[in-house]
């Protein structure tokens, strides 16, 4: 494996030995055997290539704060190594390191020299401090600041020398969503440069923007390492399967490259989907801006459920979501369905996307969440294209049905 980062065979033990005497006898005699050993990362695998983002995700307990330790070197491994061949800066809990009782200032100081900074931290005080944007409390201790100006001047600190690789934890999660936006914006301008990004978040949307490569940890080992859709969609489904003790996973690639995942217990499923023209009714694979069209959906019912709900997500090729709704948000809840039944759900709405690739993903469940009943998750399952026809040339994932309306005054005559 080559690149910045290198983790070959890691693994995490904590151990009980029952007293310090057991202990420090298992340093010199490998028979002297803990009494508990509990494993919170084993056999872990992967590098991080110059240039490249990945993103780790995993619910919580599933070892990513530890594997961040043992990188960053705070903790040591009980196996394996990490080789990093870089110069790394870390985001990670959030105040780590901070002296409560000093200024920002004096702990930006104190923070760049034990990055090593020492020479240059006097030159890149002033952009740190306009980056941070903490006004006069940049002078006053640190035990006055909220969480979210902790945030900020451990980011700007972190920051303001480009590293060669950026680890970034959950910290960025706390805080107003102006300097989240901020700070993303100097992520994706490191990661221009060349700077490679490690990405440990909850934010599926983040890791699905920045991320080149997800890596999902589960009860401490990897289990999925892939193409951001791909693993992002089976954690959400993994999710959904802890829940739903009946719920199977499937994932295949379609033709088309999009990343079709499915998932459900069984109890409703779905027959068919079609995008339609709300006029004609004939089936589209291209909708026109400004079209008016029909989602058509039959359900059909293996079992008696006291309540089904239909939810739908849009996304666009990046798997940003830009709209979605379920009957149960719409006050359209189907209730004491049967054995047997086929249900059909017909949506119509006007084709305000601009051009591009788009999928539907259907859901049916009990109630507004799929944590509760998955009875089927389909993601991506119908793709779609939308073509500029007929309207004004614009930019962007939406149309605004908009008009300029100019007034110019010139030597007391109006003009419209």
């Amino acid at each position: 494996m080559n690149g910045q980062l290198q983790v070959q065979n890691l693994g995490k033990a904590y151990r009980q030995y029952g007293s310090e005497l057991r202990r420090i006898a298992s340093w010199f005699a490998p028979t002297v055997l803990p009494r508990e050993e509990q494993w919170v990362l084993k056999d872990i695998n992967f590098s991080i290539a110059p240039g490249e983002a990945v993103g780790i995700v995993g619910q919580n307990g599933a070892g990513k704060s530890t594997l961040l330790k043992l990188i960053t070197g705070t903790v040591q491994p009980t196996q394996g190594k990490v080789q990093l061949q870089s110069r790394v800066a870390a985001i990670l809990e959030l105040g780590m390191g901070f002296n409560p009782e000093l200024t920002g200032r004096q702990n930006a100081y104190h923070s760049a020299c034990l990055m090593g900074y020492s020479h240059e931290i006097a030159r890149v005080m002033p952009e740190i401090e306009a980056f941070a944007e903490v006004g006069e409390y940049f002078d006053q201790p640190m035990r006055t600041y909220s969480s979210g100006m902790q945030m900020r001047v451990a980011f700007s600190v972190a920051t303001a020398f480009q590293p060669d690789l950026l680890i970034v934890d959950e910290a960025l999660s706390v805080g107003d969503s102006y300097f989240q936006h901020k700070s993303f914006d100097r992520i994706r301008q490191f990661r221009a440069k060349g700077v490679s990004i490690m990405l440990v978040t909850h934010n599926m949307g983040d890791v699905r923007t920045l991320c080149d490569r997800v890596i999902l940890l589960d009860q401490g080992r990897v289990l999925k390492d892939g193409l951001p859709d791909e693993v992002v969609d089976h954690y959400n489904a993994l999710i959904a399967a802890k829940e739903n003790a009946k719920l199977t996973i499937e994932q295949r690639r379609e033709k088309n490259g999009w990343l079709l995942t499915k998932s459900g217990t069984g109890e409703a499923r779905i027959r068919t989907l079609k995008l339609v023209d709300a006029a004609s009714g004939d089936e589209l694979a291209v909708a026109k801006v400004g079209q008016a069209v029909e989602l058509l959906l039959e359900a059909d019912i293996h079992a008696d459920l006291p309540r089904l709900v239909l939810g739908y997500m849009i996304r666009d090729k990046q798997g940003h979501v830009v709209w979605g709704t379920n009957t149960w948000h719409t006050r359209q809840i189907q209730e004491n369905v049967k054995t047997g039944d086929t249900l059909t759900f017909s949506m119509t709405f006007t084709c305000t996307l601009g051009s591009g690739s788009y999928s539907v993903s259907p859901a049916l469940t009990s109630s507004d969440t799929h944590l509760i009943n998955n009875y089927e998750w389909q993601d991506n399952l119908l793709v779609f294209e939308v073509l500029n026809a007929d309207q004004d040339t614009f930019i962007g994932s939406s149309w605004l049905d908009a008009q300029f309306l100019i007034s110019r005054n010139s030597n007391g005559y109006i003009a419209q």
